[in-house]
């Protein structure tokens, strides 16, 4: 490495507890032995699971697996909420070498089902809060059901038919059924075996499911581990969801490793709940998305500093705004315990002025960027080291390079290379293909700049994907599709303007026009120009569309386009000379 590189100059001597085996049974039997006692899981403010616990009961749902015929390799989904019995369930599945079907919450009953058609899944393990939803999303193929609060095995019929949770068999009862010496037959995981298959986007397409290996999430655990230190004494408060790989792998499996704890809310992350929750388990660790931060800076910060028109004049001087930032910086980190010494963010961009602030106030935040394809992360840094901007420097033990980089601005698309990189897309080998250069490079899609010292910097997106509030990849083509579907519409693009998505459309105007006069025919009362009804109309595919897609792939706002799209010779719409557009959203 060069000799003014951060990792070489700074890095931690840790010990980071590293499992003989990089895999994720490895890592659970690991910790068990090192630290038994010691919380593992747990809502905020209720029972723990101790390590111990957590060991004995995924061994023991590892077993009903095993009995259900479970073998290795075959997949099993996890459709739940936040909550302890999420983790048991993640070690549980990939402990006995089957693999983890992770599904985003926010996924509709007809996402759901493409996901559980698309992976085979042969068992689902959902919580009840959740178990609605696959009330018409269960395929044939998929013959167990298990409830994750308590691990009770519960009819499948009966969920297809009422919706509702009857159990035919409680954990207690299934535990005397099961036989002493299944734990002697349990599949044992390779490193190079599949874990998980996490499926990005919303599936109104095609699925899109990224394969992700024991080795490569170990590995990215063990070497994110190099660059910012997790030990048994760190507390986690897990706001984010589990099925993102960012959690996943940042607030699950690494502090798993390591022996920290990690607590969830029993209810949605409103302030009446997070905050009680943050004085309650007072968090050396947390991880979150620009979104929330960005809304506690422009919502609560900035509104007490400049309040009024004095305070307004003396926010301008550079000098004041610092002292005024370090002051609110005090009271915020005693709001969320007093104790934090690592608040990372990741998923999209952090805007400049909320970063900023968190400079002046000497916020212990730090900035990281990956993929769900590469475990996810790639790069990042401890927050003594972070750089206005930057989202840190590559992971150790991986590699990160700029693709033909512009000659005047350096920028170019960032390739990837390491353990950390996922086996491929499932049962899609054509985008497999098209990710990997020849000589085996992961294509991020993203356009970035490495400085003098190897710190990245991210300059936007080189494909159409939007990354979402929450981190959520969302593709353009997928909501394109469902606007097009709508009646009057003859086709649409779909592009983000400061955070929110945007919509122009091209509307069937033989059509509306025809529909306009018959209105005007049959309700001779009614009153409304040709303008208004458009108006009117856009309002309606708007309201339908996102209704039919996940809450955040949710346009803002819909625009008429009221000429066809200029297109390629290939029949493409040049989306670039319609994304520039500054439209008010």
């Amino acid at each position: 490495m060069p000799p003014n590189d951060p990792i070489t100059n700074n890095i931690t001597d840790i010990n980071m507890n590293i499992p003989k085996k990089q895999t994720l049974a490895g890592l659970l039997k690991n910790s068990h032995k090192l630290f038994p006692d010691r919380i593992a899981l747990s809502y905020a403010g209720q029972n723990p699971y101790t390590y111990n616990d957590l060991y004995t009961l995924a061994r023991e749902v590892s077993c009903l697996l095993l009995s259900r015929d479970i073998k290795k390799g075959d997949r099993v989904a996890i459709l739940s909420q936040n909550m302890p019995q999420w983790g048991v369930s993640y070690f549980a599945i990939t402990s006995m070498a089957a693999v983890a079907v992770p599904i985003l919450t926010e996924f509709n009953e007809e996402e759901i089902k493409k996901i559980l058609e698309h992976s085979g899944a042969s068992a689902v393990i959902v919580s009840e809060r959740l178990s609605p939803k696959l009330k018409n999303a269960l395929p044939e193929h998929l013959h167990t059901v298990i409830i994750a609060d308590d691990f009770s095995l519960i009819d499948r019929r009966e969920l297809q038919k009422s919706g509702k949770v009857k159990a035919c068999q409680t954990k207690e009862e299934w535990k005397q059924l099961l036989a002493a010496d299944n734990q002697k037959n349990m599949f044992k995981p390779g490193e190079d075996d599949l874990a998980a298959i996490l499926y990005t986007s919303g599936t109104t397409g095609n699925p899109k499911g990224v394969m992700l290996t024991h080795k490569n999430l170990v590995s990215n655990a063990i070497n994110t581990g190099h660059i910012q230190e997790v030990t048994h004494k760190d507390r986690m408060l897990s706001v984010l969801p589990l099925s993102h790989a960012y959690e996943c792998t940042i607030g699950l499996i690494i502090p798993m490793m390591n022996g920290a704890s990690v607590y969830y809310l029993d209810k949605l992350p409103t302030a009446s709940v997070l905050l009680p929750a943050m004085q309650e388990v007072k968090p050396t660790m947390m991880l979150t998305v620009p979104l929330i931060i960005e809304k506690i800076y422009k919502l609560q910060v900035l509104p007490r500093l400049t309040g009024s028109a004095v305070m307004k004049t003396v926010f301008k001087a550079p000098f004041f705004r610092k002292q005024l930032h370090k002051m609110a910086g005090r009271k915020l980190y005693k709001t969320f315990g007093g104790q934090l010494r690592f608040f990372g963010i990741g998923g999209a961009k952090l805007g400049a002025e909320t970063e900023q602030f968190l400079r002046d106030a000497r916020f212990p935040y730090a900035i990281g960027y990956g993929l769900t394809e590469t475990s996810p992360l790639l790069a990042g840094c401890t927050p003594s080291l972070t750089r206005y901007q930057s989202t840190g420097f590559c992971l150790p033990g991986q590699q990160l390079k700029i693709d033909n980089p512009d000659s005047v601005t350096g920028e170019g698309e960032i390739l990837a290379k390491g353990p950390n990189i996922m086996k491929g897309y499932y049962k899609n080998e054509k985008d497999t293909r098209l990710v990997f250069t020849e000589d085996g490079w992961f294509k991020t899609g993203d356009l970035g700049m490495l400085d003098k010292d190897n710190y990245l910097y991210i300059k936007g997106r080189l494909k159409n994907m939007v990354l979402g509030p929450s981190g959520e990849n969302i593709y353009p083509e997928e909501i394109e599709a469902v606007i097009n579907n709508q009646s009057m519409v003859l086709e649409s693009i779909v592009y983000e303007i400061r955070g929110k998505l945007v919509a122009l459309v091209h509307l069937n105007y033989d059509e509306l026009d025809k529909y306009y006069r018959e209105m005007k025919t049959t309700a001779r009362n009614v009153h409304i120009h040709m303008s208004e009804f458009v108006n009117l109309k856009l309002k309606e595919i708007k309201h339908k569309v996102n209704t039919e897609v996940n809450r955040f792939s949710r346009l803002n706002k819909i625009i008429e386009q009221q000429s066809p799209f200029e297109k390629t010779p290939t029949r493409k719409i040049k989306r670039f000379l319609y994304q520039e557009k500054d439209e008010a959203v």
